[in-house]
């Protein structure tokens, strides 16, 4: 299947209609060149309306934290796959989780084009509670051991800005995990 294929595929999913009514299109991107995978949460409501995959100030953070410029983040070596492919909503304290039926149905066949990954960067605890079989009791502690989980998977905090005070709770995240993510992320894409 090819990211066109799968494109159509989701905008005719009845789940995704009423996405796809309003001219929305699902947010993601693969390539088959990928080596770096970014599973996030879902789109926010400024990159729904941009169709471009953390174009926004978390965006802006993530690309910084990986040490990288914002063409190498857009470039056929990074895929961005977030656990739902459009804005899920605004629920009481934030947006609403993403949708289960994407990561379930949707990954696996997205997963399969891209052969060559060398490491996936999980953004937040929905992120987290799918793909880590051995995630610790919170993200905190998750984000913490984060060298347990390479060489496969990176698991970060959301870089979003709402996220600040668990940032300046954490200042260890800034001095050393971020460091070593530029580090590996540098690593995988000069050894391409």
């Amino acid at each position: 299947m090819t990211p066109e294929e799968i494109t159509e595929k989701l905008k005719v999913d009845e789940r995704n209609l009423t996405y796809t009514q309003r001219g929305v299109s699902p947010v993601f991107q693969v390539s088959s060149d990928a080596r770096i995978l970014i599973i996030g949460q879902a789109p926010g409501k400024k990159v729904e309306e941009s169709g471009i995959p953390f174009n926004d100030k978390s965006g802006e953070k993530l690309i910084r934290w990986m040490g990288i410029d914002r063409d190498t983040f857009y470039s056929s070596g990074i895929a961005i796959v977030p656990m739902d492919f459009y804005y899920p909503g605004k629920g009481r304290s934030g947006d609403l989780p993403p949708r289960k039926f994407i990561a379930e149905e949707y990954h696996p066949e997205i997963l399969k084009m891209m052969p060559d990954i060398r490491l996936t960067v999980l953004i937040g605890k929905y992120a987290m509670d799918y793909y880590l079989k051995n995630r610790k009791k919170n993200l905190t502690e998750t984000v913490a051991s984060y060298k347990e989980y390479l060489p496969q998977y990176f698991p970060i905090v959301h870089p979003s800005p709402l996220n600040f005070r668990w940032q300046a709770k954490n200042p260890w995240f800034e001095e050393q995990v971020v460091p070593d993510l530029q580090k590996t992320v540098h690593d995988i894409l000069e050894s391409s």
